[in-house]
């Protein structure tokens, strides 16, 4: 196996793994948002309005981070800065 491909299997297996992990814990988060604001819209209604504009802010902050995984694991599959290192040495 030459050093191509173990880089590429290891970008794959760590992009994998930095989605499946990335999105856990934003999941659970929203979940939790989300109940908590339906409990707090339950026991205060007036201020309902006030409360849901505070969680669609709060549900992008916690989806920023799922995000921020997928961007990295793109990076690490379709344009990793790895595999032009070792083709350069490979060539030079």
């Amino acid at each position: 196996m030459d050093a191509t491909t173990l880089i590429g299997a290891i970008s794959i297996f760590t992009a994998g793994l930095t989605i499946g992990i990335g999105s856990i814990g934003p999941a659970l988060g929203e979940a939790r948002v989300a109940a908590q604001a339906m409990t707090a819209i339950a026991q205060q209604p007036d201020e309902a309005n006030t409360i849901t504009r505070t969680l669609f802010v709060s549900l992008a902050m916690i989806e920023s981070v799922a995000i921020y995984c997928f961007v990295v694991s793109m990076i690490l599959i379709f344009a990793n800065p790895f595999w032009a290192a070792v083709l350069d040495q490979a060539g030079g």
